[in-house]
C-alpha cells in the first residue's frame, strides 16, 4: 500500500507526491503534504485546560464554576456541583461526565479541577 493519504476530496486513493504537495490523480485535487502530517499530530498532542489552566485528566473530579442551561430541556446544571470521574473525548466539547441529571458532553472552561 502507499504511504500517501487518500485524496480529501474525492477520498479515492490514487494519489502522489509532486514537490511539497500532494495530487489526486482522478480529480485533480491538490494540498501541501506538510499539512497533512501535522494535523494527525495535533489532535494526539492536544492538552485539555480546565477554567484556572490546570490540566485536566480521565478520571479526574471538577466542579461547574457557572449555572448551564441545557439546551433543549429545562434543566439547569448548577454552579458548585461536584463532577466525579470526568472522560475527555475530542470536538468541540472536550469532558463527557455523569450527573444526576444524566450524561453531559461539557466544555472544560466552564469546569474547576478538584
Amino acid at each position: 500500500m502507499s504511504a500517501t493519504p487518500a485524496c480529501p476530496q474525492c477520498t479515492l486513493e490514487n494519489t502522489y507526491q509532486d514537490g511539497d504537495n500532494l495530487v489526486c490523480a482522478d480529480c485533480g485535487f491538490e494540498w501541501p503534504a506538510v499539512a497533512t502530517a501535522a494535523a494527525g499530530d495535533d489532535e494526539a498532542d492536544a492538552v485539555i485546560k480546565d477554567a484556572n489552566g490546570q490540566v485536566l485528566a480521565d478520571g479526574d473530579a471538577v466542579v461547574l464554576i457557572k449555572d448551564l442551561k441545557v439546551k433543549g430541556s429545562s434543566i439547569t446544571l448548577k454552579q458548585g456541583t461536584k463532577v466525579k470521574s470526568i472522560r475527555l473525548v475530542g470536538g468541540d466539547h472536550e469532558v463527557d461526565c455523569k450527573m444526576d441529571a444524566g450524561n453531559f458532553m461539557l466544555k472544560a472552561c466552564f469546569l474547576k479541577k478538584v
